[in-house]
């Protein structure tokens, strides 16, 4: 039975414990995947480098990194070990304060959309990862609007103050991309703390690599095929 995470695909094999967890709990992959998401919602209309390097940083600050220390403090089973909670929370404040800091920035310069995506997004962020309200909202369907759908839509509002009819369907894409997701993670997670035979865990470690690193890599060519 396996509960210590230390041993995933996405954590380093070198360096100290300290280094290979703190990069480790960033869950680089998925959050990569987030990110590009944003991407996709900012290359959805007429974009400018410097707001969508802003959405980019901001997605990363306040899921790579505040909402997977919230996640470490407010999980039951602890898969990272008894982490110190005042460090815990101090990222998470900071990361979230700079996070907030360039949303609110765009939202009362020119982007009033990104403010009730902001305050859905900062409710899912808390209440997913600390699973309040007894766990209520930690789900699937929570996931998918706050990792998938979201996103998209924040990458578009940043540049235009405004959906288009591309933003959407990108949108049901990543909705539906971050369910795979999703879904998997947690069969996967499932097998690994049974202990289940190594062949059907790595199966279902392959569908996480292909998707979320096909999803960064596609939107690195987009981008790239875009731009130039």
């Amino acid at each position: 039975m396996q509960n210590d995470r230390m041993s995933e695909w996405f954590v380093p094999k070198f360096g100290s414990r300290n280094f290979r967890l703190s990069v480790g709990i960033l869950f680089l992959p998925y959050t990569g995947m987030v990110i590009s998401f944003a991407i996709w919602g900012s290359l959805s209309v007429d974009f400018t480098l410097d707001r969508l390097g802003s959405v980019a940083l901001l997605y990363f600050l306040a899921i790579g990194v505040a909402a997977h220390c919230l996640d470490a403090q407010g999980s039951k089973k602890k898969p990272w070990g008894q982490l110190s909670k005042t460090k815990l929370w101090a990222a998470a404040i900071i990361s979230l304060s700079v996070s907030f800091s360039i949303g609110l920035y765009f939202a009362f310069l020119d982007s009033w959309l990104l403010f009730p995506i902001g305050i859905i997004e900062g409710f899912f962020l808390f209440v997913y990862n600390l699973e309040l309200f007894g766990g209520k909202f930690h789900n699937n369907v929570s996931f998918v609007i706050s990792w998938g759908i979201l996103p998209v839509f924040a990458g578009a509002a940043i540049h235009s103050n405004s959906v288009s009819f591309e933003t959407v369907i990108l949108s049901a894409i990543a909705g539906f991309v971050s369910y795979i997701l999703i879904t998997t993670s947690r069969k996967y997670k499932a097998l690994k703390q049974k202990g289940t035979q190594h062949k059907i865990v790595h199966s279902k470690e392959t569908i996480l690599k292909i998707t979320s690193l096909s999803v960064m890599a596609g939107t690195i060519f987009f981008f790239v095929l875009i731009h130039l």
